[in-house]
């Protein structure tokens, strides 16, 4: 399997391009803002052709150039239908900081083409891939992650599976939740029913920052600990995200 990955624009959010190999079809997740660009010298690197765009939740720095992406390769969009309005209107996600940082600028808005709605448990078989998506609101009312079986290389550690987790889960943290559409404990249920069943060995490539595995975060994740522990409120810390 070929995964590439890069951080694109002012939030330095990861786009990913995955593919069974060079020369194939593949998938990109989350082209935000500045991503279309890193998604075409991925492309050409290694003759990709992309025929779908997956979107891990509607926030501006995830899908600023699902449109573009999507459009310019003639991919399908997929995205929950919680947050597909967000594609038109990613204003109504934003927190005011973002909100003044764009203002004065003058931007326009549109779905792709072609975009189809994603569900909890679906499975969806793109570029001779297969992946697993699961709902996880908390982030974003919408926020999903998509899981793919990954075999490693001979000598390399044992990987069943790979997660794209957008902002649920970080390295060392977990996404913030004080944003339009953002829910603690909403978020805390999804930890608590979407990442702490998962296997220790399932890598976790997530939507900023470095990526991690489902077994370093449940020994040291301090909110994974707390669900552990069975503390379903959890104490206030810094999260990450747009």
């Amino acid at each position: 399997m070929l995964i590439a990955g890069f951080p694109a624009g002012p939030w330095g959010t990861n786009c990913y391009v995955v593919a069974t190999g060079p020369g194939a079809e593949c998938v990109v997740v989350d082209p935000g803002k500045d991503a279309a660009d890193g998604v075409a010298e991925v492309v050409r690197e290694h003759r990709l052709k992309p025929v779908s765009v997956l979107v891990t939740h509607g926030h501006l720095d995830h899908m600023w150039c699902v449109a573009p992406v999507a459009g310019g390769y003639d991919a399908t969009a997929w995205i929950h239908p919680a947050d597909r309005h967000l594609l038109s209107d990613p204003m109504a996600g934003m927190s005011p900081e973002t909100s003044r940082m764009l203002l004065g600028q003058s931007y326009e808005w549109a779905e792709p083409d072609d975009v189809r709605e994603l569900a909890d448990d679906q499975h969806l078989e793109l570029a001779g891939l297969r992946f697993v998506v699961d709902h996880t609101p908390g982030h974003t009312a919408g926020s999903v992650t998509f899981r793919t079986p990954y075999a490693a290389a001979a000598g390399q550690p044992d990987v069943s599976e790979v997660m794209f987790s957008g902002d649920l889960l970080f390295a060392g943290s977990i996404g913030r939740t004080d944003l339009p559409g953002g829910d603690h404990p909403t978020m805390l249920r999804s930890l608590a029913s979407k990442v702490l069943p998962l296997a220790d060995d399932v890598v976790v490539l997530p939507g900023h920052g470095e990526q991690t595995s489902i077994g370093r975060e449940r020994a040291t994740n301090p909110y994974l600990l707390d669900l552990a522990d069975g503390d379903t409120d959890g104490p206030a810390r810094v999260t990450r995200g747009l």
